[in-house]
């Protein structure tokens, strides 16, 4: 079964901002785009915040988007365009959904010494892209799904525990810690595809090892009885992220996601233009208190940006953040 699972390997990202912090990048990659509706997926752990200064990330855009915020230490406040105040805690999922357009700040608090999570992205289907901005928040049970293996489930629904957190396609996340050589079979619904991403230990995944930090993905087709786990000698702490296939192509740029560059376009021009006093599309977050007032967009690359799919892969001598990567703009790291 081991040639049944995909493994991406991550790369490091300075996420950005006036005060940068380095995470694990596995989607997007060369290799895939998406992961059901799963579009991003960010890992930064365990990052001390007396030396990196933690995470201070000033207001920023996102629109047809979602981001999914789980934290494992740490706190972070959460200020955004809707006049939400809020704290990202370790085991509570934060899901922010930009639809049209939402604007957001995030900054550790004064008392967190360790910053350890992920960050998350869901990309829209087209018929939601547009939907009102809203932000959920929700502290899922921790349930013993197994001798030696408990589970929280954060979005969607497994183990007889569903989210009430909304979302916009079919998915399913959900934090899973074994203990030393326990196994798990996750009932993930047929049809979905299922990335499994290793916050600490090593697991193997239908047999195949994948070890911290790399994202180890089963194709929909192969898994009608579940998805098999087994941990290392040393236990092991998931992410499983699940969703039926998303078949749409997307234009994905810094923190934007549209179907065409004229879509993306659009947006910066949106938000730029926000920085002369009307906040428009994306609103205006009070009460950030930051080295910058808001975090200006970047310029677009000088080609047509391209609408690619979930197997979108680079041409030769593709253009870097040109639509030659597997995203347009993978390599220009949004600021979640």
């Amino acid at each position: 079964m081991t040639g049944q699972v995909q493994v991406i390997t991550p790369r490091e990202v300075p996420l950005g901002g006036p005060r940068a912090m380095t995470v694990r990048r596995t989607l997007p990659s060369r290799e895939r785009s998406f992961v059901g509706a799963w579009c991003f997926v960010d890992h930064y752990s365990p990052d001390d915040v007396s030396d990196s200064g933690g995470m201070d990330v000033a207001p920023h855009p996102h629109c047809a988007l979602a981001t999914v915020s789980w934290l494992f230490s740490g706190e972070v406040e959460h200020r955004d365009s809707l006049g939400t105040v809020a704290l990202v805690r370790p085991g509570e999922v934060n899901l922010m959904t930009a639809g049209r357009g939402i604007s957001h700040s995030e900054v550790s608090t004064p008392g967190t010494t360790v910053l350890h999570g992920a960050q998350l992205w869901l990309v829209l289907p087209e018929d939601a892209a547009r939907v009102e901005p809203r932000f959920e928040h929700h502290a899922p049970p921790v349930l013993e799904v197994a001798q030696g293996a408990r589970a929280q489930v954060f979005v969607g629904s497994a183990w007889g525990s569903r989210s009430p957190v909304r979302v916009e396609s079919p998915l399913l996340g959900a934090e899973v810690t074994l203990e030393a050589d326990r196994s798990l079979v996750v009932p993930a619904p047929e049809g979905f595809e299922v990335a499994v991403l290793v916050d600490r230990g090593s697991v193997l995944v239908h047999g195949r090892p994948v070890a911290r930090g790399e994202l180890g993905v089963v194709e929909a087709h192969r898994h009608p009885e579940g998805v098999h786990l087994r941990a290392g000698a040393q236990g092991a702490r998931v992410l499983v992220l699940g969703g039926a296939p998303f078949e749409e192509e997307v234009v994905m740029w810094w923190n934007f996601i549209g179907r065409t560059h004229e879509d993306v376009e659009a947006a910066r021009e949106a938000w730029q233009a926000g920085a002369g006093g009307d906040p428009g599309r994306f609103g205006r977050v009070e009460g950030y208190e930051g080295p910058v007032a808001r975090i200006p967009a970047p310029a677009l690359p000088r080609v047509r940006l391209r609408a690619r799919g979930n197997r979108g892969s680079a041409p030769a001598g593709g253009a870097r953040g040109s639509g030659g990567s597997g995203f347009d703009g993978a390599d220009a790291p949004p600021l979640s």
